[in-house]
């Protein structure tokens, strides 16, 4: 029989060995190669994806987008930059959703399909997986 704390420390074991899988992507932050950004910082990147900030530091208005949610390599992202797994940005996202302060990003796909996006235009901000990388996009920031 399981008493609550052996069931309990399967389930944070669980976790941590799902947390652990996701954190291997190596993850960049990017922009079209026609956004004259060059680099975020990690708290910069985390704000505009958080919707605490509508702008890139020079002023140019950012639109971030994601990938579909499950991808690993948009929870690596979270968790790497906001340190939120995937259940923290749901109930981030419905709080500020409830009060009005914003909405989350539009999920625009996988790595081909945000690269595509912002390549094309230069007020979005996406990730992807380092791999995916071409000379269309700038990456801004690499979160390991």
């Amino acid at each position: 029989m399981h008493t609550p704390v052996s069931t309990l420390r399967r389930l944070l074991l669980a976790a941590a060995l799902l947390a652990g899988a996701s954190c291997h992507a190596d993850v960049v932050v990017i922009v079209s190669a026609k956004n004259p950004v060059k680099a975020l910082s990690g708290e910069q990147a985390a704000d505009l994806f958080l919707g605490k900030s509508a702008d890139f530091p020079n002023g140019l208005h950012a639109v971030p987008i994601d990938q579909s949610e499950g991808s690993p390599v948009r929870d690596a992202f979270y968790l790497k930059t906001s340190g939120k797994a995937p259940a923290q940005m749901k109930a981030h996202w419905a709080r500020m959703l409830f009060t009005g302060r914003g909405q989350p990003p539009v999920e625009s796909g996988d790595n081909a399909a945000i690269k595509r996006l912002v390549a094309d235009n230069p007020n979005l901000v996406g990730y992807i997986d380092r791999s995916a990388l071409d000379p269309s996009v700038r990456a801004v920031l690499s979160i390991h």
